[in-house]
């Protein structure tokens, strides 16, 4: 294996490792509502503080990446996550809770900027596409860490012992892959806290990946919902539309790399748009079991790509450093993630879940639209250099 290879080994590691601890504490979330006796109303204000950190965390991530580069900034920022996460289990009041969640959001955005960064630099090294790969060992974790998560649960672990247990797994892995993350050229792109206004190029792809989360969360939050109150599925099958979704996205980030490097990130985008799109008119149109879960699963393939493609454009921005561009598409991006869920629940409240549903399927057709007209803001010359020798 060379250099290169070795390299992008460790960067994946990272990915993964960060994954595995989010999808950790999401897995235990039954068991701090039942801890704490919250009821759902409780859990979803307490669960609101860990975007709270995230958006905290977004500007000081792109500033700290700035200041002291990536590398720094990944590995202690990581052993800082990897050690908050048993402090979520060994919390004993809410109150106690609430500054571990704004604490572990903000690092969950430092370690997102810091590993994307260290991903568009060694994209740039290898002279190709990589950064989807990386979404992809991501979202692998999140499999890996509900099975883990109930692997631990049957053998009897509380959320402490089980969030210690996957801290010593990220410990090892920081441990072993630091010596390949390296520190990246200084850009010459402006930094410092994001309080800019985005140039046309940032502008239409935050607008692209605003869209594109605010779909995540949507499926995310209320596809199982989706399939239990409009489907009428089984209860075996509630999970089934969920399941196509996830494992869409996670396969598909392992092929758009290859598919943007042969038909141009931006084509791949268009196509995205239109999966998205579809995907949920066809859950819509057609509200049965397999007809919504093929349609889930289009749009788990839409989503895919969009924010690996999205912060891979931003990272050739002229006017920003990789890192202030991230932290800035990532500050917009996020409020869809945000926003998406709540405003589902309430058109449905108002109307019914499919007009809701039709209504998410716009952010599909916004996406095919917004990469579609004006195309020469995305004409940036690839910063793509030799590669380098081995």
């Amino acid at each position: 294996m060379n250099y290169l290879s070795k390299r992008r080994t460790a960067v994946g590691a990272m990915f993964f490792f960060v994954g595995l601890c989010f999808s950790t504490w999401a897995s235990r979330i039954p068991d701090i509502q039942t801890k704490f006796n919250l009821s759902e109303g409780q859990l979803g204000t307490l669960l609101l503080f860990l975007p709270i950190g995230s958006v905290i965390g977004l500007p000081i991530a792109g500033w700290a990446v700035h200041r002291f580069g990536s590398r720094s900034v990944s590995i202690f920022g990581g052993v800082a996550y990897a050690l908050t996460l048993p402090l979520i289990g060994l919390s004993t009041s809410t109150w106690m809770l609430l500054p571990v969640l704004i604490c572990y959001g903000m690092l969950g955005n430092v370690m997102n900027i810091s590993m994307n960064t260290q991903g568009l630099n060694l994209e740039d090294q290898m002279g190709k596409s990589i950064l989807a790969s990386f979404h992809g060992l991501w979202s692998l974790a999140g499999f890996t860490g509900a099975g883990l998560g109930a692997a631990l649960i049957l053998l009897g672990m509380n959320p402490a012992q089980h969030f210690g247990v996957v801290t010593l797994i990220s410990l090892t892995i920081i441990f072993f892959a630091k010596g390949l993350i390296v520190k990246e050229e200084k850009s010459s792109g402006g930094g410092g806290l994001v309080l800019k206004k985005p140039d046309s190029l940032l502008l239409r792809v935050s607008l692209i990946a605003f869209l594109g989360m605010m779909a995540e969360g949507c499926m995310f939050d209320w596809s199982g919902v989706y399939f239990k109150k409009v489907i009428l599925a089984d209860p075996e099958l509630v999970a089934l539309g969920y399941v196509a979704f996830m494992g869409a996205m996670a396969s598909g980030r392992f092929v758009t790399d290859k598919l943007a490097a042969r038909y141009t990130k931006v084509a791949v985008i268009q196509v995205s748009g239109f999966l998205i799109f579809a995907g949920l008119l066809i859950a819509v149109l057609f509200p049965h079991v397999w007809a919504a879960t093929f349609g889930f699963l289009l749009v788990g393939l839409g989503v895919a790509s969009i924010i690996p493609l999205s912060y891979g454009i931003a990272g050739r921005s002229k006017l920003y450093s990789p890192s202030v561009a991230l932290a800035l598409v990532s500050t917009i991006s996020f409020f869809g993630f945000l926003l998406g869920p709540p405003l589902i629940g309430f058109v449905a409240e108002l109307f019914d879940l499919k007009i809701s549903f039709a209504l998410v399927a716009m952010c599909g057709m916004g996406i095919l639209l917004l990469s579609s007209f004006r195309k020469k803001v995305f004409l940036i010359p690839p910063k793509f250099p030799k590669k380098v020798s081995t």
